[in-house]
């Protein structure tokens, strides 16, 4: 999805910093040229339920915020599913206009006051339909009671708007934090698995789910039992994209972005490294056998790297992940992986 960032296209600004990369930038334009829509979101901060033993506790989520991306009411999905059949046939903008007609106010306030709201809903939904107005009376309340949800209708739904779409359509679930919410719970487990199985199904390879944890997820659950792990390895079947960001990428990063050199920079550490390069292979050389540290290989990497040493990128992810496994932090998941690094060398390099 080619979004405009601050009034500028989201491809336009990874051109730039591709620029000597042709096979990655014919790859961007590749993706942008077709046509998608993303819904980004933290899943622990978007769930609504007080527990997540509930039976539908993933699936709310994902309704919940694919209706808000639809410009429904996704906080009560009897109400996104009201908007929804209006919309279906042509008279939701007519239902929104009469409504605040009626009421004084937009529909967008009023559905979050439903209860208080049924009277000028009903008789906006009678003047927007041509229905007899008892027919409109307590339209909500039966939306309610008669609304029930599963997988299968939620892919469905999915399949529905992608079908309404442009061809070609891809319509993209980013979830954060997956691996933290889901951590032990075999329901979880088995719902996410459901939800991927019957999106790739329904919406034929058309619907993507991109799901995100600090650390691998195997890593976050910590130790399974034998039957935890037959669940875990159905869920990882369904996600055989995988896209780790490990130590090595990170320190590429830090060097690209936090640690980029000027053209005067570049002279001056150019030239001490070539005053330097004996002493730098005897200072930082370590030969106990116990783990490879690794070393400046030239001068090229001594100017990315300078003022780290490169074997200090994989000490400092090895130092706090330990720590967390000892309850150094707050939490045995708490953020020790490689984003914290981004973090940490930030500010020590400021």
């Amino acid at each position: 999805e080619n979004r405009d960032v601050g009034g500028t296209p989201a491809y336009e600004l990874f051109k730039q910093k591709c620029a000597d990369n042709e096979i990655l930038a014919a790859d961007l334009r590749k993706a942008v040229s077709i046509p998608s829509k993303s819904i980004l979101f933290n899943i622990d901060q978007k769930a609504d339920v007080i527990s997540k033993e509930q039976i539908d506790a993933l699936l709310s989520v994902f309704q919940k915020v694919f209706d808000e991306m639809c410009g429904y009411y996704g906080k009560q999905p009897h109400i996104a599913q009201f908007e929804r059949d209006l919309d279906s046939r042509g008279v939701l903008e007519k239902f929104r206009t009469t409504y605040q007609a009626i009421a004084g106010k937009a529909w967008e306030r009023g559905r979050e006051q439903a209860l208080l709201e049924s009277a000028n809903v009903a008789k906006a939904y009678a003047q927007a339909t041509g229905t007899n107005p008892s027919e409109g009376q307590g339209i909500l309340a039966r939306y309610r009671q008669d609304f029930r949800s599963s997988i299968e209708d939620f892919a469905d739904k999915v399949k529905a708007y992608i079908d309404a779409q442009q061809p070609g359509f891809r319509l993209n679930f980013f979830v954060d934090e997956v691996g933290q919410y889901i951590a032990d719970n075999v329901k979880l487990m088995t719902n996410l698995q459901t939800i991927a199985e019957s999106l790739n199904t329904k919406c034929r390879g058309r619907a993507w789910i991109i799901v995100t944890a600090q650390q691998d997820m195997g890593a976050v659950i910590g130790d399974m039992t034998q039957r935890q792990e037959n669940d875990f390895s159905k869920i990882q079947a369904r996600f055989a994209n995988r896209m780790p960001l490990n130590s090595a990428d990170v320190a590429e990063v830090i060097q690209k972005r936090l640690l980029k050199k000027t053209e005067t920079g570049i002279s001056i550490l150019s030239d001490l490294y070539h005053r330097e390069a004996n002493n730098l292979k005897t200072l930082f050389d370590f030969s106990d056998g116990s783990i490879r540290l690794e070393n400046f290989r030239d001068r090229d990497h001594f100017i990315h790297s300078y003022p780290f040493v490169p074997y200090q990128y994989p000490l400092f992810q090895l130092a706090i992940q330990n720590l967390s496994q000892h309850n150094a932090f707050e939490g045995k998941h708490s953020s020790v992986g490689e984003r914290s690094m981004l973090g940490v060398f930030q500010e020590v390099a400021i």
